[in-house]
């Protein structure tokens, strides 16, 4: 891996793509473990975890659903620090095990504003999955049970994640120069 530029910033090699697979294996097992026997309903926050949705899903031994919901806190390389819900969420949650997978946890706004919702509708279980948390940046109450990556609080691309809509597609994770 080699320094890249996205936009009008550069950004070094970060995380290897192998390591990268490596953890999303070793947080499948995990999961599927404490899941066994559960069929646990996966809830993936679009954009920014799709990636890693779909190669944790793929890692999973288990039965288990996905579907799909688009909430967002950012603009550029900074939370706005209001979370906006794009496309909702129609699964009945009602006594369903949940997994919430999310790309990264910095300040914790989005996913401490989402929970609450989620715990009415009344889900047997709910734990978070997340690629990345940024534990010097949290502001919220929001602890993850299944991290990829804890990370320093600097921005980071690829895997997923994104600078203004950009980088999504690189396989490594890269972080601002």
């Amino acid at each position: 891996m080699s320094k890249i530029q996205v936009h009008d910033k550069f950004f070094q090699p970060y995380i290897s793509k192998e390591k990268i697979a490596e953890r999303i294996n070793e947080l499948g097992t995990q999961i599927s473990t404490d899941y066994a026997d559960k069929n646990p309903l996966v809830l993936a926050i679009l954009n920014g975890s799709f990636v890693f949705a779909a190669d944790l899903f793929r890692a999973l031994t288990i039965d288990a659903e996905i579907s799909f919901i688009k909430l967002a806190s950012y603009k550029g390389t900074t939370s706005t620090g209001n979370v906006i819900t794009a496309i909702g969420m129609e699964e009945d949650l009602y006594q369903r095990h949940l997994i919430i997978m999310e790309d990264i946890i910095d300040t914790g706004k989005t996913l401490s504003s989402f929970i609450p919702d989620l715990i009415h509708r009344q889900p047997a279980s709910l734990r978070i999955a997340t690629f990345l948390t940024k534990p010097e940046a949290l502001k919220y109450d929001v602890k993850a049970d299944y991290v990829g990556f804890e990370i320093p609080d600097k921005f980071v691309v690829g895997y997923g994640l994104d600078y203004d809509g950009h980088g999504r597609n690189l396989p490594e994770l890269f972080q601002l120069a």
